[in-house]
């Protein structure tokens, strides 16, 4: 019976250990009482919101040391070490008025909430209200933005990305999307458009221990918001020039307070297109898409919670690829025979399980992503008005019809651990991707395609199936107060398997030959380490030293020439060795922040594009070696009340030490040249001023200017097509009233001409021209 009472007695004291409570008040710098505002403690699910005197309380707290995160519309967020002991703490906040400090920026990037400052690895955060102030409407928009990044696509709305040189040339990316914790699988499976954003976090440099295959260059994490227990919302009206409209509305709620949450966002958008069809003198890019974005998140006490996320987005477009051999000469114009609408259908959906514990933090995320693309007529695949090549792939949805699932178990250290901070976990991992594809080659097209059988046609199919596991760990272990060593491994297994099946037809009317049925299969596999450094010269300055491992998988070109020939068109995976230094400042009570990297980067095996005629297709081979290296700084400051100031600049020289590539029968080795869509240079400058035109009405008049240089950059690995240097000029000027928001923008101002996209046979895609419109907001 005595040992029944003392452990009744060690289980209450078990409970008195975390169950205090920490309450407060949050007030602004004129002592007025903050209601609405949010207090959360990092890597837990203790959060809430101030009352209308600006007391908030948590309960069933852990004693122990936390990092708490207090934020509030209109006011700047701070983020601050508390010590929780038994009996309970409390803690009170006074808050700046935004744009008379700088934010302290939280992100999840190394898969825990962390102050960017603190976390030694290159990382730009970019908040909601940043996104709007750049008129951020999908993720191509934070090209210079942030240093080193280039982002653009073909006009189809693929983005091929650009971190430090380090860019995809083959179907697998180089840098890795995730969307709210969702790695988006391929080129294809990602949903680009941003609606209710709470922040991007761009990771530069090799991620490959935390985030695994084809995070070489870096990992861009998009944070949609989710529903707390105060209910808010927007809803956005824009129009533009070229028939741009963009209609947007989100609303976040408490079904059941404190238990049951439910958030619901969703955008339509439709464009005229920058571009005219010479051949029936019509528009030729009109598109329109929905994009939809639905949460339930349940609360099961102070321990549990439980996200089911759903998105969507539906694409149509009708001139998929605005391409031309003369784009400079001929600005935004095309000429082609065969007008294709492209459908394209995404899915993503998600469940996740987040525990915080005494001893451990565990979450588990499972995921289910689709992307049926396809086009609906025969699509031009010579870009001309002759009757060349022109491809099919409307087969219905059993083909070209992408699927993911995903699997993810994570754990973490406590929030309350101070000395010994881990992660570690399991993700797993199955994609099928059915493709079926055909291509007719018309009269002329021995124009395009040298040696093409003129009014031939071939049918190629194929079903490629991957499956993979990983094992990751990562730990930051502080010797002192001041000095930081960081270890992490992970272990990546893939099994690829496709079969190829072609046919092929003389004539019209002729049957079709089957070309033997070929199956390949392969393992690959690799080992991502990484080491560090990190070094607290005090509570302002960091200084950190990285070295990282980067891997991208390996595979089968999609469509081979000859199928009887697989070996021969297989490619194996690429790594990268990574080093980088870098400093992190911040001076005058976090008024002026200042980060700097420095970085170096050799690539082998890598992965690169080669063009096989008469058969007019690109398949992918390891033919080089790259050497990347270059530097990057980012400059925030408000050195004046309402005054803010963004500054980056990134520079890289990223070339081939060995490049093999066949050029008309022979090999030719181009060493020495540029990394494609990677400009040397990238800067960015932004100004902005806040006039408080009525301050008892907080009725504010905001104007902006943006000024973006992009240095010399390339689009072939011959080098041929060449982009010069250019300038983009945007503004914003508006008026904010409250809740209201009126805003006038523009976008290259200065009606730059430049390239944005080129495939390597000299078909080239520009940049938008000068565009402008208005967007009218409200929030709630």
């Amino acid at each position: 019976m005595i040992r029944f009472y003392f452990f009744l007695l060690f289980l209450f004291l078990q409970f008195m250990a975390y169950s205090q409570s920490i309450n407060g008040k949050i007030t602004s710098i004129k002592n007025e009482p903050l209601s609405g505002a949010v207090v959360h403690l990092l890597n837990t699910n203790s959060g809430t919101a101030t009352d209308e005197q600006g007391n908030y309380e948590l309960t069933t707290v852990m004693s122990g040391s936390y990092d708490m995160e207090v934020s509030a519309i209109g006011f700047v967020t701070v983020e601050r070490k508390v010590e929780v002991t038994t009996g309970g703490a409390t803690f009170d906040f006074q808050l700046a008025e935004v744009a008379t400090q700088l934010d302290a920026v939280i992100v999840t990037a190394e898969k825990t909430e962390e102050d960017l400052q603190k976390i030694p690895v290159s990382i730009s955060a970019i908040s909601s209200a940043k996104i709007r102030q750049y008129r951020m409407w999908n993720s191509q928009d934070i090209t210079a933005v942030v240093p080193n990044l280039y982002s653009s696509n073909p006009g189809d709305n693929r983005n091929v990305t650009s971190i430090r040189g380090i860019t995809s040339t083959s179907y697998d990316p180089s840098v890795a999307t995730y969307v709210d914790g969702v790695n988006q699988f391929s080129l294809d499976t990602y949903i680009a458009p941003l609606v209710d954003i709470e922040r991007i976090e761009v990771l530069r440099g090799p991620q490959g221990t935390l985030y695994g295959r084809n995070a070489m260059g870096g990992v861009i994490n998009i944070i949609t918001k989710q529903p707390t227990n105060q209910t808010s919302g927007f809803g956005e009206i824009n129009f533009g020039s070229y028939g741009q409209q963009r209609y947007s509305a989100g609303v976040r709620t408490p079904l059941i307070k404190d238990k049951l949450f439910l958030g619901i966002a969703g955008m339509y958008n439709q464009t005229n297109g920058f571009y005219i069809n010479e051949f029936d003198n019509s528009h030729f890019d009109k598109k329109h898409g929905v994009v939809g974005n639905y949460y339930l998140r349940y609360l099961a006490g102070s321990r549990w919670s439980f996200t089911l996320n759903v998105k969507h987005n539906e694409n149509r477009n009708q001139g998929t690829f605005p391409l031309a051999y003369d784009a400079l000469a001929n600005p935004f114009k095309v000429n082609q025979n065969s007008v294709a609408t492209m459908v394209d259908n995404l899915f993503n959906a998600s469940f996740s399980a987040n525990y915080s514990g005494n001893n451990f933090n565990f979450s588990s995320q499972s995921t289910y992503q689709s992307n049926w693309r396809y086009y609906k007529q025969p699509l031009d695949g010579d870009f001309s008005p002759i009757d060349g090549v022109t491809i099919i792939n409307n087969y219905g949805n059993k083909w070209n019809n992408v699927k993911v699932l995903t699997q993810e178990f994570k754990f973490t250290s406590p929030a309350s651990v101070t000395n010994l901070k881990w992660t570690g976990g399991l993700y797993l991992y199955h994609q099928n991707n059915p493709v079926k594809q055909a291509t007719h080659f018309g009269a002329d097209a021995a124009l395009v395609a040298p040696g093409a059988i003129p009014n031939s046609s071939s049918i190629g199919t194929g079903t490629g199936q991957t499956t993979g596991y990983a094992f990751f760990g990562q730990a930051t272990y502080s010797l002192t107060e001041k000095l930081d060593v960081i270890g992490g491994m992970r272990y990546d297994f893939e099994h690829k398997t496709q079969s190829a099946l072609g046919q092929f037809q003389i004539f019209p009317g002729a049957p079709f030959t089957t070309l033997p049925d070929t199956s390949a299969k392969a393992n690959f596999n690799a080992i991502s380490p990484k080491v560090g450094l990190a070094y607290h010269l005090n509570e302002s300055s960091n200084l950190y030293f990285n070295y990282a491992r980067g891997f991208k998988t390996g595979g089968f070109t999609q469509f081979s020439p000859d199928p009887s020939q697989p070996p021969l068109y297989s490619y194996q995976p690429e790594y990268s060795n990574n080093l980088e230094v870098g400093l992190k400042q911040t001076w005058f009570e976090n008024r002026i922040r200042f980060n700097a990297a420095a970085f170096y980067i050799r690539t082998t095996n890598v992965q690169v594009p080669t063009l096989v005629l008469p058969q007019a297709v690109t398949i992918t081979r390891n033919a080089g070696e790259l050497e990347s290296k270059g530097f990057e700084a980012e400059l925030s400051a408000t050195p004046l009340p309402h005054l803010q100031i963004d500054y980056n600049f990134g520079y890289t020289n990223a070339k081939y030490t060995t490049l093999m590539l066949s050029q008309n029968g022979n090999e030719v080795n181009y060493k020495g040249n540029h990394q494609l869509f990677t400009p040397d240079v990238t800067s960015m400058l932004a100004v902005q001023y806040n006039w408080n035109i009525v301050p008892s009405e907080k009725i504010q008049f905001i104007a902006r200017l943006e000024w973006r240089y992009l240095g010399t950059q390339y689009f072939d690995l011959a080098n041929t097509i060449r982009q010069s240097p250019y300038i983009v000029l945007n503004t914003r000027i508006g008026v904010t009233a409250k809740s209201w928001e009126l805003f006038f923008w523009g976008r290259n101002l200065n009606d730059a001409r430049y390239i944005s996209y080129a495939y390597d046979f000299g078909a080239a895609h520009l940049g938008n021209p000068k565009n402008y419109g208005f967007t009218v907001r409200k929030n709630f």
